[in-house]
């Protein structure tokens, strides 16, 4: 690791690493990782996505948070450094968050974002 990387590259809660656990459980092919990722779409240009992997990629990071082994390819690496992944349990629903300091521009359904 370099010393010029201070931030980390992703973070997982406790809660979202435990549902993650128990989601990853419930699959018939029993994944490995949980690959977080960002691709383009959306009324910003951006969205979120997470999956399920069994095998890492030559360009993947690894993360392990919280008992969670983690993807991350190359292409959004950029878009997730310092972010953390929240689970989150209200009246108006429950589901994964991604708390991202990058993000300069969200729409206003909280879906899709821009980094500039």
């Amino acid at each position: 690791m370099s010393n010029t990387q201070s931030t980390k590259l992703l973070t997982i809660t406790p809660k979202a690493a435990e549902k993650i656990a128990v989601f990853m459980k419930e699959e018939t092919e029993k994944p490995e990782y949980l690959r977080v990722y960002v691709q383009g779409g959306g009324c910003s240009g951006l969205s979120y996505g997470m999956s399920f992997e069994k095998t890492k990629e030559e360009d993947d990071i690894l993360i392990e948070e919280n008992g969670v082994k983690i993807l991350v390819d190359s292409y959004s690496q950029d878009y997730l450094k310092g972010a953390n992944v929240d689970y989150i349990e209200s009246l108006m629903g429950a589901g994964f968050k991604i708390n991202n300091p990058n993000v300069t521009k969200s729409c206003s359904c909280g879906s899709s974002f821009s980094t500039s």
